[in-house]
Formats: C-alpha cells, sequence, structure tokens
C-alpha cells in the first residue's frame, strides 16, 4: 500500500493508494483491423467442411456412442455453435429412448452431455458400475478414458446426486495414480482436466487447449474436424481482435490511466471475461457493451476501495442514485470524471440500441449499477468503522458488491432476443443467478484473503466466518468452498429443463461462474495480478493464431 497526499477543499488527505500494477499489454491490441482477404478466404474454406460435418452428425445408422463422441468432440472443437439445433435433436432423441449402455465411458459421456443440455438423466445409470456395497467396481480403475469421463460427467452433479460424489473421489484418485503412467495425448487431457475440469472452464480457453495440445495429435483425428475448428477459430479471432482494438481506443481516450491512476488498468482482462460471457460471432455488439461495463465498474470499485474518503464515496453515491449530469458539481474534481464518463456510456448504450426500439431496456442494468454502489458504500463505511458484520449479513451485501447482478443484466443488453420478460426474471434473483454470484463471492473471497487483510480490511467474509463459527482460516476457508460447491449444484439445477427462459440467457449467467473458477484458480487473484493467471490465456486467445 502506497500513500498519496491529496488536497481536498481546505484539508490535506492521506489516502491508502492500491499499488496495483501497470497493464501487461500497453497499447499493443490498439491498432489490430481485419483482414478481409484472408477473412473471406477463412469464410470459403469453411463451408465445404461444415456441410460435411452437418452430413457426419445427421447420418443414419450411426451408433449411438458414436454420435455422442462425435457430439463431444465437435463440442470441444469449439464449432457446436454452428450445429445447436441439430445437436439438441439428437440428444433429445437419445434421452428419450433411455439408451442404456454397458460401458462406463459411454454411459457418462452420455449423462454429462444430456445434463449440460438440460435434459434429466437419472444418475441411477451409474449403480451397475457399483458393487453389493454401493462402491465403485475395483475394476474399472484400469479403464482410464471411462474414469475420465466420469470425472467430468461428475462436475454437473445436484444435489440429488449423491452416487456422483462418489464418482468423483473414485476417478480422482484414480486418474492421479494413472496420469504419469499414460501416453501423450491421454497423459495431456487427463492432467489437464484434474487442474480444470471440463464444466467449470471458460469454453474458449478449453477449445484452444482441445485443439492444439490433444486433438492435433490424436491418431484418430478426424481431419475435417480439426481443420473446421481450427479455421473457425482463427476466423472468430480476427473479429475478437477488432472489438478489442475498438474497445481499446475507447479506454485510451477516457484516458483513465493518467487522471485516475489510483485504479486497476485492465481493459484486456476486461475483455477476456466478456469473452468467457459469450464468444460467438452473434453476439459482437453484446461483448462490446459488456467489456466497457467491466471496465467501469473496475474502476468504481477501486474508487470505493482503495481511494475515496468516506465524505466523496456518500457524495458519489448519491449522484449514481440520481443519474443526473447536474450531480456532478457536488463531486471532487477526481469523481467527476468517472462520473462522467459512466452517464455517456449508458446515454450510448440507449442511442445504440434505439435503432432496435431497445433504448428502453438500459434502464434495468442501470438499477443494477445502482445497487452496486450502494452496496460498495456500505463495505466502505465498514472498513472506515472497523465493523464486522455477521455473516449473514456480510453475505447479504457483499453478494451485490460481486457486480455479478449488475454483469449478469448488462450482458441481456446487446443480445437481440431478449424480452422484457427475461429482465423481469432476472431482477428477481432467480436461484441460478443467485448461485452464480454466491460462487463469484466466494471464490473471490478465499483468493483476496490475504491482499486484504494486510490492507487492514476486517469485514471481509473469512474474517467473519472465523469469528461466527469459531474457526481457523483454513477451516473458514473450506466452508466457503462448501459454498461455492453446494452453489454450483443449484446451478447445474437450474440449466435442467424446464427453464423459465431459454437456455441461450441461462449460458451467460453459467459462463459468468466459469469465468471466476478460471481467474481464481489456485486461490490466485488473477484480476489484480494477470501475469500470474490470465496472461497465457490471453495470449492464446488473442494473441497467437492458430498454425493451419
Amino acid at each position: 500500500m502506497a500513500s498519496a497526499a491529496v488536497s481536498n477543499y481546505e484539508e490535506e488527505i492521506v489516502r491508502p493508494v492500491a499499488d496495483f500494477s501497470p497493464s501487461l499489454w500497453g497499447d499493443q491490441f490498439l491498432s489490430f483491423s481485419i483482414d478481409n482477404q484472408m477473412a473471406e478466404k477463412y469464410g470459403q474454406e469453411i463451408e465445404p467442411l461444415k456441410e460435411q460435418t452437418r452430413s457426419m452428425l445427421l447420418a443414419t445408422g450411426r451408433k449411438l456412442a458414436d454420435r455422442l463422441n462425435l457430439i463431444d468432440i465437435i463440442e470441444r472443437l469449439g464449432i457446436a455453435y454452428h450445429f445447436e439445433k441439430e445437436i439438441d435433436d439428437i440428444l433429445d432423441q437419445i434421452y428419450h429412448q433411455n439408451s442404456n449402455f454397458d460401458d462406463l465411458c459411454t454411459s457418462a459421456l452420455q449423462f454429462r452431455l444430456l445434463r449440460q443440455h438440460g435434459f434429466n438423466i437419472s444418475p441411477e445409470i451409474f449403480s451397475k458400475f457399483q458393487d453389493e456395497n454401493g462402491k465403485f467396481k475395483e475394476s474399472l480403475a484400469s479403464d482410464v478414458l471411462g474414469l475420465l469421463n466420469l470425472y467430468e460427467a461428475s462436475h454437473v452433479r445436484t444435489h440429488a446426486d449423491d452416487i456422483l460424489e462418489d464418482a468423483l473421489a473414485f476417478s480422482t484418485i484414480h486418474l492421479e495414480s494413472a496420469a504419469p503412467h499414460l501416453k501423450s495425448p491421454l497423459r495431456e487431457l487427463v492432467t489437464h482436466a484434474l487442474e480444470q475440469c471440463l464444466h467449470k472452464g471458460v469454453p474458449r480457453v478449453e477449445t484452444r487447449f482441445f485443439i492444439s495440445s490433444i486433438y492435433e495429435k490424436e491418431q484418430s483425428k478426424i481431419n475435417v474436424l480439426l481443420q473446421f475448428a481450427k479455421l473457425d477459430f482463427n476466423l472468430l479471432q480476427m473479429l475478437h481482435k477488432q472489438e478489442l482494438a475498438e474497445v481499446s481506443r475507447w479506454w485510451k481516450d477516457l484516458d483513465f490511466v493518467t487522471t485516475l491512476p489510483y485504479a486497476r488498468d485492465r481493459v484486456v482482462e476486461c475483455y477476456f471475461w466478456a469473452l468467457g460471457v459469450y464468444f460467438e460471432p452473434q453476439y459482437s455488439q453484446a461483448r462490446v457493451m459488456l467489456v466497457k461495463t467491466i471496465s467501469m465498474i473496475s474502476i468504481v470499485d477501486d474508487t470505493f476501495d482503495a481511494y475515496g474518503t468516506v465524505k466523496e464515496l456518500e457524495a458519489y453515491t448519491d449522484a449514481i442514485q440520481r443519474w443526473d449530469i447536474n450531480e456532478i458539481e457536488r463531486l471532487p474534481d477526481y469523481m467527476k470524471i468517472s462520473y462522467k464518463a459512466i452517464l455517456d456510456l449508458y446515454k450510448d448504450y440507449e442511442k445504440e440500441l434505439s435503432s432496435a426500439g431497445r433504448s428502453h431496456i438500459v434502464c434495468h442494468a442501470i438499477e443494477r449499477m445502482k445497487e452496486v454502489v450502494r452496496n460498495y458504500n456500505v463495505e466502505s463505511t465498514w472498513f472506515i468503522e472497523g465493523y464486522m458484520p455477521p455473516v449473514s449479513e456480510y453475505l447479504s451485501n457483499a453478494l451485490a458488491t460481486t457486480t455479478y447482478y449488475y454483469l449478469a443484466t448488462t450482458s441481456y443488453l446487446g443480445m437481440k432476443s431478449t424480452t422484457d420478460q427475461d429482465f423481469e426474471w432476472l431482477s428477481k434473483n432467480p436461484k441460478i443467478l443467485e448461485a452464480s454470484v454466491i460462487i463469484c463471492r466466494v471464490i473471490d473471497d478465499t483468493a483476496t484473503y490475504e491482499v486484504e487483510k494486510s490492507r487492514g480490511q476486517i469485514a471481509t467474509g473469512i474474517e467473519c466466518c472465523m469469528r461466527d463459527y469459531d474457526v481457523s482460516t483454513k477451516e473458514a476457508m473450506v466452508k466457503f468452498q462448501e459454498m461455492a460447491e453446494a452453489a454450483w449444484k443449484d446451478l447445474n439445477e437450474g440449466i435442467l429443463k424446464p427453464t423459465p427462459v431459454s437456455t441461450e440467457f441461462l449460458s451467460r449467467i453459467l459462463n459468468l461462474a466459469r469465468i471466476v473458477e478460471v481467474t481464481y484458480i489456485h486461490n490466485l487473484d488473477g484480476y489484480t495480478h494477470p501475469e500470474k493467471v490470465l496472461k497465457p490465456h490471453i495470449n492464446a486467445l488473442l494473441v497467437d493464431s492458430i498454425k493451419i
């Protein structure tokens, strides 16, 4: 922590300024423009490959096990968005046929794919792999692919799936034992899965890994699928880099790096978060709107967390609630900068959506932002006053300060199919949204605990838990991990049919939870310190193309 003396009104205020590292990326993303000739070439090459892939999917006479494997490969390669209806129809057919497989590998794959697509298949399909004592048969220990699929399937479990708790423990022990002795690329696939299970991974990150590190090396690979995936990845990467260039120019023009040097400069990492929420081309507008929102709320977060005084933050909170440019005169100079930028941003959103007659939906995101700021202010008051609330009071406030209610709402703005009913559903904090928010809160709290403690912050979730339950730091962290696991079960339950909104909207909420899992892996704060976690992912998704 550094200190900065700032002349404010008639007194000199000493501020505890967080010493955040500068951006890792400089201006390297500013000037990208799409090579239209190359994009057109990729597009032309993709079309016949897409049709060949569709023919494979729809081929009659193919064994069900082969169809499941094909769907799994297509999804892992990141090209399933081209065939959403075809894949759903096939899985619907498999679900209603009550297909029963004798081998663990296919049974577990069927279970995971059906659950991920909203079909509530019973976990009883695994009972045939248990002995008379209800334990998984030790004879399965040599079936590495079966164990891997069982392991991946265990992560889509809900509260009713006790058998999958045993499946996770059983498969993990045997995979850890087998991994060092496996041949490539199965060894890499197992090692990666143990580090990051597929269901909780960021889809684009998992796709890049699977294309380059696994499928490329598979002896049984289907070259049509591999070529399609490589071309499609590179074509989409051009679009993503173009969006990032646009956002980087917007950020540079705001010049917060100079005018608000106390805040984190993380626009590239914010783009990674937005890309994690949706990577598909039809969400380009939504992605750009979301990354701007994440970047802006990060500035507000640092203003409350690392710079503002109680008096200033009260005024800022009040000004945000009033949402009126005339309120700017009540703010200190440095706050005027972000306040005007926020109001301008939402005017831009309204203008952008007006051509489609959708400008009225922006109010939903504005109300969520007001909520976040109110709760930020409560947190800052606790910090200044040295107040440590009970866990229940802490969470009732801290869930909103994850910003996930706000970001989930914002993620819907640029999605062209969103209706007022979707926003109304979201405004009631449905269980699936609550689950995603809890996952964010407890994982963030665990990863940032030591840093916040060193800054004198006592009203942290871990500290509140330690006091309320009279437990050690380690025990409190275990409790938080259990909360995250329970929330994942709620989330997995929330995507099962019938659902109140379409899968298209539920996927955004699921993906927000996945981003937190990846950003804060191993209890590291990958957003504040991106060099530890996010840098290799950003290089893989936004710097390095795949060799064709």
